[in-house]
């Protein structure tokens, strides 16, 4: 019997490993950002469906983090590869739910449980529609067409488009860096595969966006959503630390030094 991810997500345990993830993003990257284009307006009482690129093993951590701190009022659920999630269970707890991505089972458990999930209108669906690992810099983006059938039958819902890059810009952590696009109302009885070229048309020209962005290596572009830990760490800042100290000066530990 499969699980049933409405009862399986735990929103104690959410709100706990939301506080963990926020240690271990603080931890491993340098920051968190949001494209200052910021995040679209939605309208409440709309189920919320957001589908990214998927560059990164970090992606479903990102997802969480991002509902927890940037849709705190919402439940967050989304599907991944069932071989994958046996080793992460944990993650059911949190609203992941297993599908087989190469069966038209798999395809069907998808739609089901997503209409499900989609029924209550605080919900958020997040899904790395690419289905696979995919650098961010490959053209043309192609999506799988799961997205394009709940487009057709969720009239109400509204669909937001997510870039997601993890770069190396000055410091020795990565940038986790991120820009959401225009919305799009879904419902509309275009065909599977016009609401798929319209999803990917949206998502490449988000993603572009971001790419221009964070070529230019500037913060100012982003607001930050988690500041991470400055600094290479270890034994070499601590010589840094007692360098600065000995000459009287505050010891500052990134690299690029920035104006008060």
């Amino acid at each position: 019997m499969e699980a049933d991810p409405l009862r399986e997500r735990s929103p104690r345990l959410f709100a706990l490993f939301v506080l963990y993830l926020r240690w271990l993003f603080w931890r491993k990257f340098d920051a968190v950002r949001l494209s200052r284009t910021g995040l679209p307006a939605v309208p409440a009482g709309r189920p919320l469906i957001i589908y990214s690129n998927h560059p990164s093993w970090w992606d479903p951590a990102l997802y969480i983090l991002l509902c927890g701190l940037l849709f705190p009022g919402r439940a967050g659920f989304g599907p991944m590869d069932g071989e994958a999630l046996t080793r992460y269970r944990l993650l059911r707890r949190m609203g992941v739910f297993g599908i087989d991505l190469d069966s038209r089972r798999g395809a069907a458990r998808f739609l089901s449980t997503s209409l499900r999930v989609l029924s209550d209108p605080s919900a958020i669906l997040w899904i790395t529609a690419e289905g696979r690992f995919t650098d961010p810099r490959l053209r043309p983006v192609r999506l799988r067409p799961g997205i394009a059938h709940l487009a057709r039958r969720i009239p109400d819902a509204v669909i937001l488009p997510l870039a997601i890059d993890y770069t190396f810009w000055n410091e020795s952590r990565p940038e986790a860096l991120v820009r959401f696009g225009e919305p799009v109302q879904a419902g509309d009885d275009r065909s599977v595969a016009a609401w798929t070229a319209a999803l990917e048309k949206a998502l490449t020209a988000t993603m572009d966006g971001l790419a221009a962005e964070s070529g230019t290596r500037d913060p100012a572009l982003f607001q930050p959503v988690l500041q991470g830990a400055a600094g290479p760490g270890g034994i070499y800042d601590l010589i840094r630390r007692a360098a600065s100290w000995s000459r009287g000066r505050r010891f500052d530990p990134r690299h690029e030094q920035r104006d008060a």
